[in-house]
């Protein structure tokens, strides 16, 4: 019964991430295809490729500051 109860929930969690990283991809699709067609000249994308940008930039750009204390 436990299992049943840690699945739902671990499957809830992946959802609500997977929803949230889509959220935050409407952004980048709205300003993508407002300026990039008309100062670059590139074609319009669509929500998943946005959301495909976002997780690629997410990888590429990471902020690791550190702070060290002496």
């Amino acid at each position: 019964m436990k299992l049943i109860n840690y699945l739902g929930i671990f499957l809830l969690v992946c959802v609500t991430v997977l929803l949230f990283s889509l959220l935050f991809a409407i952004p980048t699709f709205l300003l993508w295809n407002w300026l990039m067609p008309v100062i670059f000249g590139v074609t319009q994308i669509t929500l998943l490729q946005a959301w495909g940008i976002n997780a690629l930039s997410g990888c590429l750009i990471k902020s690791s500051t550190t702070i060290n204390k002496k």
